[in-house]
């Protein structure tokens, strides 16, 4: 049996924690989605694009598995995608209890909708103070984002008229 999840996210960018999860998920499963989804309730920082393409050079600069696809989706409901692709499963990375908080609800609808199971993955303690928010308030006020977001990214984020 091929298990196919998805680890969705806005990744807007995306950071050392998100990684981490993506990851440990890939070691899980033998068919990893990582789906750039857009989220109405956030403004986003760079184009889906460009989340997609610095996802997948963090992947290959972190020597993550080979079993791992990016890519995007912006027209009807996460379970529609994990219907088209065959996922069962929705990988959420959670940091706090606000967290678990806020994913419970989807979790619940997503497996009434069309069966697909929720599983919560906790970052690594190292990473788990970190969210894209932060970064992009950091980047944005010229700080320095390279101990919460992979090499690709502070290389992007740093280069003059990136964002």
């Amino acid at each position: 049996m091929n298990r196919i999840a998805v680890v969705p996210g806005s990744f807007d960018p995306v950071t050392l924690g998100h990684l981490d999860v993506i990851e440990r998920a890939a070691g899980i499963f033998d068919e990893l989605h990582v789906l750039v989804v857009h989220n109405p309730d956030k403004s986003a920082l760079l184009p889906v694009a460009q989340r997609v393409a610095l996802i997948e050079k963090s992947i290959a600069d972190a020597g993550i598995g080979g079993n791992i696809k990016v890519t995007s989706w912006s027209v009807g409901l996460l379970v529609d995608y994990c219907t088209d692709v065959g996922a069962t499963v929705l990988v959420k990375g959670v940091r706090s209890q606000v967290d678990v908080a806020y994913e419970t609800p989807m979790a619940i609808v997503n497996r009434n909708l069309a069966g697909v199971e929720t599983v919560f993955l906790l970052p690594d303690p190292a990473h788990a103070h970190v969210s894209s928010s932060l970064v992009r308030q950091v980047a944005a006020l010229g700080g320095d984002v390279s101990p919460y977001v992979p090499r690709a990214v502070a290389e992007f984020l740093q280069t003059p008229n990136a964002r």
